[in-house]
C-alpha cells in the first residue's frame, strides 16, 4: 500500500477528515480483504500491466459523501491512479451520475473496488438520511443531530456524513462534552447532585442532562444544564417543557423518533432532534464502480 499523494491529503484535509485516520482504515479494510493473500480472480484473469478506464456511479438518486475517501483507496492501491471527480459530496443526484472516472492499472482498480464502494456506499446512505430528516425541520428551528451509535471506528467518517447532508454533530467523544444520563443520575443521588459534580470537575465543559419528565428537565435548567435532552416525551410533554425551560437552556428531543413525526417535533420549538437510526440502521446508497475502457482494446 502506498503514501496518500499529496492532493488526496489536502482533499481530505479540505473536507474535516485526518488523513492519517483515513489512511490505517483503509490499509486495515484491504488486508481485511487480502487475508494475507492476494486476488486470485484477478490475478488469473487480468495480466499484470494492463490498465483500464472505470467509472464510480450513482445507480440509485442519493446525497453523494465519501468521495475524497474513496479516491484516497484508489491512491492508496496504486499512486500512479488517476483521479477525476465530476461531482462533489454533498450534491443531490439523479440516477446514473458519474462521480469519479479512475484511470490506471486493472488489477489496482479491482483490488480497490470493494473498499472504496463500501466506504462511498455507507457514506452517502448517510448523507442521503440526514437530508432527508433536514428536509423534514426546514422551517422550524430545530436541526438534527447524530448520536455516539455509530460503527465502531468509522465514527468520524459517519459524523462528516451526517455533515455533508446538512445535520449536526452531537459529541464525538467522551471527553469532549457531558452529557449526564440516568445512569450517572442514579450513581450521583439525582440530578442536582450529577450537575454539580461534573461541573465542579470539569468547569470548561458543556454539560447536558438526559431526563425523562418535565419536573427533571425543570430542575437540568434550575441546576444550571446549558441543553436538556428531553427523553422519550411526547410532542405534548416537549410542549410543557420548553414553556416550563422558557429559553434558559437549549432543549434537544430524543427517543424513537421517527422521520414521519420529525415536523411536530421540530414544531415545538427545540433546538434540536437527535437520532441513532442516522448512523445504526442506515441504508447503504447503491453506487458502483464499471471498468468501461481497457488499454489496447
Amino acid at each position: 500500500m502506498m503514501s496518500l499523494p499529496e492532493a488526496v491529503t489536502l482533499a481530505l484535509r479540505e473536507a474535516g477528515l485526518d488523513p492519517a485516520y483515513v489512511e490505517d482504515l483503509i490499509r486495515a479494510t484491504l488486508e481485511e480483504d487480502l487475508d494475507g493473500g492476494e486476488d486470485v480472480t484477478t490475478a488469473a484473469t487480468v495480466p499484470a500491466e494492463q490498465r483500464a478506464v472505470a467509472v464510480l456511479a450513482a445507480r440509485e438518486a442519493g446525497v453523494l459523501a465519501g468521495l475524497p475517501v474513496a479516491e484516497a483507496v484508489f491512491a492508496a492501491v496504486d499512486a500512479g491512479i488517476e483521479l477525476e471527480r465530476h461531482v462533489a459530496d454533498g450534491a443531490q443526484v439523479p440516477a446514473g451520475t458519474n462521480m469519479l472516472t479512475v484511470h490506471g492499472r486493472t488489477r489496482a482498480l479491482l483490488l480497490a473496488e470493494r473498499t472504496a464502494l463500501n466506504l462511498a456506499c455507507r457514506l452517502s446512505g448517510i448523507a442521503t438520511a440526514t437530508r432527508a430528516w433536514v428536509d423534514a425541520l426546514a422551517g422550524s428551528r430545530a436541526e438534527v443531530r447524530d448520536t455516539r451509535k455509530t460503527t465502531p471506528l468509522m465514527r468520524s467518517l459517519e459524523k462528516y456524513a451526517v455533515r455533508v447532508g446538512g445535520g449536526v454533530n452531537h459529541r464525538s467523544s467522551l471527553a469532549e462534552s457531558a452529557l449526564i444520563k440516568d445512569n450517572h443520575i442514579a450513581a450521583a443521588g439525582g440530578i442536582t447532585a450529577a450537575f454539580r459534580a461534573v461541573r465542579e470537575s470539569y468547569p470548561g465543559l458543556t454539560v447536558e442532562v438526559e431526563v425523562d419528565d418535565v419536573a427533571g428537565a425543570a430542575e437540568a435548567v434550575e441546576a444550571g444544564a446549558d441543553l436538556v435532552l428531553l427523553d422519550n416525551f411526547t410532542v405534548d410533554q416537549v410542549l410543557e417543557a420548553v414553556k416550563t425551560v422558557d429559553g434558559r437552556a437549549r432543549l434537544e428531543v430524543s427517543g424513537g423518533l421517527t422521520l414521519g413525526q420529525a415536523a411536530a417535533y421540530a414544531a415545538t420549538g427545540v433546538d434540536y432532534l437527535s437520532t441513532g437510526a442516522l448512523t445504526h440502521s442506515v441504508r447503504a446508497l447503491d453506487l458502483g464502480l464499471d471498468v468501461v475502457a481497457v488499454e489496447g482494446r
